[in-house]
């Protein structure tokens, strides 16, 4: 018996697969929590790596040059935001090019694996965040992280191999809840660790690299070390050993173009306009709420908490409930109009009515979307492209994340806020163009997971409403 073959032991029951769906969803959770935990942090970042390094230092060139993008106006607070958007597309763009070898080496070794081995490298990129003393070291502690973060994609493979073709979507959905609660969760616990500084308790502990900084870290090091822990002894191999392929991986210069089905493909870059749109608008919402309605940053959260509630109540009740009776194409082109009705009313309103009004629209939108085209794609997969195809739907959605901000950044700066979300909708209106292509899934089994009977298929849970 193979080791991987080992590690599935059991997985052929139906309790087998809703403990590795649980595990599945706690990763992600948990994943998506310690990312997003330093969202809080950034400006008093920049300050106090500033304050320390100098302006010669390389944070102090990579704060003038953001300074010289910035308007004049309010110019300390788009720099700020710029170090973060930095920082976060650093992350982005190393997951954009770590997904789809994660995704295709555990199509070989098996899901199990590669989840404890990243999931044991996001640990690591945090306890090095914990001894970050100097910007240099912050910054390599997000590049490992944003190299780990790709086992998304494993994960989301991982989901696939333990539900059937017509629970795919509804199970895809679970994840996206798992998305939407740990951007939630996450920049509330950072914002509230922030309390805690170790250097005014301890001052002698900055010779060993502590900083104000260091108890996010350690909150977010818990975090991972508890997901490791509970991957080791609650996630049984979802990929049966008839599945396993030798050889070594080699890494594929294409990328995120090697997916081989031309519609797993289509759906890929549809998603990657999709989210083009979106982390531009993202990013730049923050601006629109200053710019619109005077907002201060304890309104910024309300903002985020009501835009996370609506992506729960998309993805965790209509996507769960209804996309049997819809299917996946029509529900995923009605996510990206209510999407494309959400950026224009976000571009004319002035007020708070059509302000949340088209929040709302928005993150409704991407709640249906998002959820629907990865299902596409792992229906469009065979049995043994499931983690390469589904790491290379995650690799398009990082890139989306590490490119639109900037582009969405250039054009409200350059152009004002109103052509920015024009602009952002008429990109949208491309991914509905897109959308229409899309050839129906063939489903040949209602009950079958796609790694075949011998997983066995999870029954989801209900959630609550």
């Amino acid at each position: 018996m193979s080791a991987r073959a080992a590690a599935g032991t059991g997985a052929g029951t139906p309790k087998a697969g809703r403990s590795s769906l649980g595990a599945i969803l706690l990763v992600v959770l948990i994943d998506l929590i310690g990312f997003s935990i330093i969202f809080p942090l950034f400006p008093a970042m920049l300050e106090h790596y500033l304050g320390q390094e100098g302006p010669d230092s390389l944070i102090g060139r990579l704060a003038a040059f953001l300074e010289g993008l910035a308007p004049v106006h309010n110019s300390a607070f788009v720099t700020a935001v710029l170090f973060g958007g930095v920082l976060g597309s650093i992350y982005s763009f190393l997951q954009f090019i770590a997904a789809p070898l994660w995704g295709r080496l555990s199509d070989r070794v098996g899901r199990r694996r590669v989840l404890l081995f990243t999931v044991g490298g996001t640990a690591l990129s945090y306890l090095l965040w914990v001894f970050s003393g100097s910007f240099l070291l912050l910054v390599l502690a997000r590049a490992l992280g944003g190299i780990m973060a790709g086992n998304i994609a494993v994960a989301t493979a991982a989901v696939a191999d333990v539900t059937s073709g017509r629970e795919r979507t509804r199970a895809m959905a679970l994840v996206g809840v798992a998305f939407g609660l740990g951007f939630v969760i996450g920049p509330a616990i950072g914002g509230l660790a922030t309390f805690v500084d170790f250097t005014r308790v301890y001052p002698g502990a900055s010779a060993l690299g502590i900083n104000p900084f260091s108890f996010p870290a350690l909150c977010a090091l818990f975090l991972a070390t508890a997901n490791f822990l509970w991957v080791l002894l609650h996630f049984r191999e979802t990929l049966p050993a008839s599945g396993e392929s030798g050889g070594a991986v080699r890494a594929d210069p294409r990328l995120i173009g090697s997916v081989a089905n031309p519609a797993a493909r289509l759906a890929c870059r549809v998603y990657f306009v999709l989210m083009l749109a979106f982390a531009g608008m993202e990013f730049t919402l923050t601006f629109l709420a200053v710019e619109r309605l005077f907002y201060h940053p304890p309104d910024m959260i309300w903002m985020f908490l009501f835009i996370g509630f609506m992506l729960a109540l998309a993805q965790g009740f209509i996507v769960r409930r209804f996309v049997r009776r819809t299917g996946e194409i029509p529900m995923a082109m009605a996510g990206m109009l209510l999407s494309f009705l959400g950026l224009v009313a976000l571009a004319s309103s002035h007020e708070p009515v059509p302000f949340y009004t088209g929040l709302g629209l928005l993150a409704v939108g991407i709640g249906l979307t998002s959820p629907t085209l990865s299902s596409l794609v792992s229906l469009y997969s065979g049995k043994g492209e499931q983690g390469r195809h589904l790491g290379a739907f995650r690799a398009y959605g990082a890139l989306a994340r590490a490119v639109g901000p900037f582009l969405a950044a250039v054009l409200f700066w350059q152009f004002g806020s109103t052509l920015a979300y024009l602009a952002a909708a008429g990109v949208m209106l491309v991914a509905v163009l897109g959308a229409v292509l899309l050839p129906k899934p063939f489903i040949p089994d209602d009950t079958e997971p796609a790694a075949g009977k011998k997983t066995g298929s999870a029954p989801l849970p209900d959630l609550p409403g």
